[in-house]
């Protein structure tokens, strides 16, 4: 072989390959030779030798979709998701797992095979429920249905196993100083004594009413808040389906309908029955030989440790465990079940009533089958004007004549803000689409054709703009005026307790100068930082004592209308044999809270040092989304593609 390489080398042809192949480059500059670029999968996430390819991804995110829709027990689309930059946090966190993980496996963190192995037969579901051995058969037959194959499994538990001693590692390496629980104990149990006073808004005066030029200028200041937000006018085009929301619906198509969606209205078969689960096989046994006896299921369960679980009117699909949904299907009436061998313990079945399946009849659903057709006539209806006011437009008919032209309404809205508020400051009932259209369009502008979903069609023209302004003093002086009252007595209130501080600085007896205002002063001894002490002497005065050293003065607000001022005479340590036992208390907590924090940032880290990157455009397209997402105007761009975060 190595001699006929040679031989094709010293070869006319392979010269003339070569001139081919530098011609190609002179033209195409190199860009067209990369013949392997789109071949294999294209990676969503990379991470070292770690990767996930478009279909693992969209495989992934359903069960994400899907777990969400259990928790909100609602539908949740895609297109929620990704409003929600749902896709994007997990992008995030795939990428940091992944990242780390690799240089888990680079480091030299490797489970053993027995592990994996040990994990897997710990799961009931692997094993045979006649022998009660693990059968292979049954553990590939149990991935498969959860689409889940043999080897993501076993890297899945081998994943889990670097993970959990990774964590374990940092865990038990970890030994928080002690002086991290006496700070907390010590400040807990620390003690102060002061003296305070109160200063009133009726000690520092108040101020007369504003001038003219004063409310002028106070309403220049707050221009920002006062301006009035820019209203827009718009005449809504609405397309309806017209007569075809009411016309008849022909018996043929009804019948047609109707078998076609037989099956899926037919109500299915129902039991009513009762579980017991069995740590063991034993003791599952014990349970059948006391059901069949004639015990009640609970007192069998209390005889023999089992678990009791009742079940009414249940469908087989609605029954988790396929091994216990197959014996209950086989039962009779008040027959029981031999043990069966579920995902959790060993389980016995009783069936103690039946529902059978009824097939449903026409005249059963016939309403709904008539809504549901002339659901579909209204929407053709709508699809069809908008193809006619289109074509019409197309034309150079006006807005008015073509809607005229094909019955759709022509709808003038009353003013509204960018986020939907009319002049009265209630919001307008209508689809968001309308407000970020609006606002898209220059005065006098027509929108193209719009689809507000659920078979609903509109165009917007943009009739006027009514720019934000100012609103005239005159309609706002009377809350202009008490605003401005408001901030001149506060200036007038901390002005007059700044000069009282600033005379107890100076050297000034405090009890002289509380009485030289009419104040009455409070001592306080043995204070703690606590709600008892928060209620006895208020925010401002505690926030006062515990914020300054010994011998300090302090002035804060101690309410809408007065300040405090106080001294801090003493500090007072807690007593070591007291702080001594909350110290090892709070200590284990610290510790787990900062062995956490480490946890993170060292995965955080790891991803980082294997350069985990993930694509964006490539992730949307495998969730059957455009690469690019639309740009709504005034929004910041999406990233395409970011590398794991950064420690």
């Amino acid at each position: 072989m190595i001699s006929l390489l040679r031989n094709f080398a010293k070869s006319k042809w392979a010269m003339g390959l070569i001139v081919l192949l530098a011609l190609g480059l002179l033209v195409t500059g190199g860009t067209q030779l990369d013949v392997l670029a789109n071949i294999g999968p294209k990676h969503v996430i990379t991470a070292g030798d770690r990767s996930v390819d478009q279909q693992q991804f969209r495989v992934d995110f359903e069960r994400v979709r899907n777990n969400l829709q259990e928790q909100a027990g609602r539908p949740v689309s895609i297109d929620d998701l990704i409003n929600e930059s749902i896709h994007l946090r997990y992008l995030d966190s795939q990428a940091q797992r992944l990242g780390f993980l690799a240089w888990a496996w680079k480091a030299g963190i490797r489970p053993g095979k027995a592990l994996v192995l040990k994990q897997i037969r710990q799961a009931p579901v692997f094993f045979n429920q006649v022998t009660g051995e693990f059968d292979d058969n049954a553990y590939r037959t149990a991935l498969a249905a959860q689409n889940v194959t043999p080897a993501q499994l076993e890297q899945e538990f081998r994943d889990q196993y670097a993970s959990n001693h990774f964590s374990a590692a940092i865990f038990a390496g970890t030994r928080l100083p002690r002086i991290y629980g006496a700070l907390i104990a010590g400040q807990a149990l620390e003690t102060r004594d002061g003296r305070v006073f109160t200063v009133t808004q009726a000690m520092a005066g108040t101020s007369p009413k504003p001038t003219e030029a004063q409310l002028t200028a106070f309403m220049n200041e707050n221009a920002d808040r006062l301006r009035q937000p820019e209203y827009r006018m718009a005449a809504l085009i609405l397309f309806n389906g017209g007569p075809a929301a009411t016309a008849p619906i022909a018996e043929s198509r009804i019948q047609e309908r109707f078998e076609f969606r037989k099956d899926a209205l037919s109500e299915a078969e129902t039991r009513t029955f009762v579980t017991l689960t069995a740590p063991n096989r034993a003791a599952a046994d014990k349970v059948v030989v006391a059901l069949r006896a004639g015990q009640t299921p609970t007192e069998a369960a209390a005889a023999n440790g089992a678990q009791v679980a009742p079940y009414t009117d249940t469908a087989r699909t609605a029954i988790g465990d396929p091994a216990v949904a197959a014996a209950v299907f086989g039962l009779a009436v008040n027959e029981v079940s031999a043990p069966v061998q579920g995902r959790v313990g060993f389980t016995v079945a009783k069936v103690t009533a039946i529902k059978p399946g009824r097939a449903v009849t026409l005249d059963g659903v016939r309403d709904a089958i008539i809504a549901e057709l002339r659901q579909e006539d209204v929407r053709g209806a709508v699809y069809d004007r908008v193809d006619r006011y289109e074509k019409a437009r197309t034309e150079g008919k006006s807005l008015e004549a073509a809607a005229e032209e094909v019955g759709a309404r022509i709808i003038q809205l009353p003013p509204f803000t960018q986020d939907g508020k009319t002049p009265d400051g209630q919001p307008m009932n209508a689809p968001p689409q309308i407000f970020s259209t609006a606002w898209s369009l220059t005065k006098g502008g027509e929108s193209e054709v719009i689809d507000a979903g659920q078979g609903q069609y509109f165009v917007l023209r943009l009739d006027d703009i009514r720019p934000s302004t100012l609103p005239d003093l005159a309609d706002i002086r009377a809350p202009l005026e008490q605003q401005w009252l408001l901030r001149e007595n506060n200036r007038l209130l901390v002005t007059k307790a700044e000069e009282l501080a600033g005379r107890i600085r100076a050297g000034e007896d405090l009890a002289a100068v509380a009485g030289s205002v009419g104040a009455s002063v409070q001592v306080h001894t043995g204070v703690k930082q606590d709600t008892q002490s928060q209620e006895a002497l208020g925010e401002g005065a505690l926030q006062g004592l515990f914020g300054q050293g010994r011998g300090q003065v302090f002035t804060l607000p101690q309410s809408a209308t007065s300040y405090v001022i106080g001294r801090v005479d003493q500090i007072h340590a807690a007593v070591p044999a007291l702080a001594a036992p909350i110290a090892e208390q709070v200590r284990p907590r610290m510790t787990e809270e900062q062995v956490q924090a480490m946890i993170e940032q060292s995965m955080t880290a790891a991803a980082a040092r294997i350069k985990a990157t993930y694509d964006v455009a490539r992730a949307r397209v495998a969730l059957g989304l455009s690469a690019e997402p639309e740009v709504v105007p005034g929004a910041a761009a999406a990233p395409t593609s970011a590398p794991a975060p950064a420690p």
